[in-house]
């Protein structure tokens, strides 16, 4: 699944970068912009966000504020504050699930066609259904993982903290960002 995404993630902004580049060199240098490039760009550009949403529910690595997690004391109670916080983003993320079926069943009704080369819209319309029932499962999973951890069925939590040195995810990357201009600025 990790190489999927990075793969098919990598692959879509090098094409949406490839569209913009192609667009800026045929309008501004050579004064002829081609028609319906924009149509052809949307779709990957879409999909982009979308599946960046979903490795981000996938890897439980949104944004969030991490605030109240410092001051928990125990993997437990941090693990209680994960899980109720997973289960309000289930909560939110099927509420907006049932709203995306809608638009979508309603664009596989009209099945809408793109107005300059008449691509059909259901290719980049449905990737906001698709994503959030994705969203909705990555998230229903990283809740199952809690619950299990807080019933004694998992030996480690998903997100534990050194009690004496409370650190995040956000500084673990600043921690290495760091280290890497040291380096460059060393060698």
């Amino acid at each position: 699944m990790e190489r999927f995404f990075r793969y098919t993630l990598t692959a879509l902004i090098g094409l949406v970068a490839l569209f913009q580049f192609v667009q800026v060199i045929t309008r501004y240098v050579f004064e002829m912009p081609l028609m319906g490039l924009e149509e052809i760009a949307l779709i990957p550009t879409i999909w982009l966000y979308i599946l960046g949403s979903v490795n981000a529910s996938r890897e439980d690595t949104q944004i969030r504020a991490n605030v109240l997690e410092i001051f928990l004391k125990t993997d437990r109670s941090r693990a209680l504050l994960q899980a109720f916080s997973d289960l309000i983003s289930i909560v939110i993320s099927l509420w907006m699930t049932w709203w995306a079926w809608k638009y979508f069943s309603y664009a596989l009704r009209v099945l809408k066609e793109s107005p300059t080369l008449y691509i059909p819209t259901i290719i980049y319309e449905s990737a906001l259904f698709l994503g959030l029932v994705m969203m909705t499962l990555f998230t229903s999973w990283h809740l199952l993982r809690n619950i299990r951890y807080l019933l004694g069925l998992r030996a480690t939590p998903d997100h534990s903290l050194d009690p004496d040195f409370p650190q995040t995810d956000e500084v673990r990357e600043f921690d290495v960002l760091t280290d890497i201009r040291k380096d460059n600025n060393n060698g």
